[in-house]
C-alpha cells in the first residue's frame, strides 16, 4: 500500500530537495495546499525557510494554520522542517518584532546566544532513547541553517498522555533540535539535506504513519 505524504505548499521552502526526500524515504510525495488532500495524506510535511514572520504570514494566507489544526485534531501526523518547527512555537521574537506562532507549543523562538552566525553545517545531536525518529541515527550528524531556535522546553503533559521525546543540540547554547509530541514531529535541521541520515530519519517517520 502506497504512503502519501503531502508537502504542504505555501509558496516558500525548501520544495524541490523536500519532494526528493520524501520519495527517497519509501512514500509518495504531494505538493499541494489542497484542503482535502492535505487532510487525507498519511503524513503532512511542512517546510520552512526564511524569516518566522513571513513564513507565518504564508501559512496563514494559504490555509495551512487551518491544515495544520484539523490534522493535529484527529490524530493524524505532521512534520515540520527547519522555520516549519519553529511556527509551532506560541511566538517567535526577530529584530525587536513578536510574531505570534501556531502555538502548538508553548514557548519563545528567539536568537542564538552563539558567536558566528548562522549556525550553518553539521552537527550532532542528543536524542532521547525513547526516540523513533532517531531510532538507528542517534550518533549521526545533521545538517543545520539557522540563527534562531527555542532554547527551552516548558510543556506540561499529564499522565496517562505520554511525555514528548525532545531532542537537544548545542550552538553557542543549548536549543531543540527535534520535538516528538503524538501526531506532531519537527526537526530544527534539514533531513532533506543531511545525506544518508536524514533520510533514514525520514524513512522511520514515513514507516511510523
Amino acid at each position: 500500500m502506497t504512503t502519501t505524504v503531502v508537502v504542504f505548499d505555501y509558496g516558500t521552502g525548501n520544495i524541490h530537495s523536500a519532494m526528493k526526500a520524501v520519495e527517497a524515504a519509501g512514500a509518495t510525495p504531494v505538493l499541494t495546499r489542497d484542503k482535502k488532500a492535505c487532510a487525507d495524506a498519511d503524513g503532512l510535511l511542512v517546510p520552512g525557510v526564511g524569516a518566522f514572520a513571513a513564513v507565518m504570514d504564508a501559512l496563514r494566507t494559504h490555509g495551512g494554520d487551518e491544515v495544520i489544526e484539523r490534522r493535529l485534531a484527529g490524530g493524524r501526523p505532521v512534520l515540520g522542517i527547519c522555520v516549519g518547527m519553529q511556527v509551532l512555537f506560541a511566538l517567535g521574537v526577530e529584530g525587536g518584532t513578536e510574531t505570534p506562532g501556531l502555538d502548538q507549543w508553548p514557548g519563545t523562538v528567539r536568537q542564538l546566544e552563539a558567536p558566528i552566525l548562522p549556525h550553518m553545517g553539521w552537527n550532532t545531536v542528543t536524542a532521547p532513547p525513547e526516540s523513533t525518529l532517531f531510532a538507528g541515527v542517534a550518533e549521526e550528524r545533521f545538517y543545520f541553517v539557522h540563527s534562531f531556535a527555542a532554547t527551552e522546553w516548558t510543556l506540561d503533559v499529564i499522565p496517562p498522555f505520554p511525555q514528548p521525546a525532545v531532542t537537544w543540540c548545542t550552538y553557542g547554547e543549548p536549543f531543540i533540535a527535534a520535538v516528538e509530541n503524538g501526531p506532531l514531529s519537527a526537526t530544527q535541521f534539514h533531513p532533506e539535506k543531511s545525506g544518508e541520515s536524514g533520510i533514514r530519519l525520514l524513512t522511520n517517520w514515513v514507516n511510523s504513519l
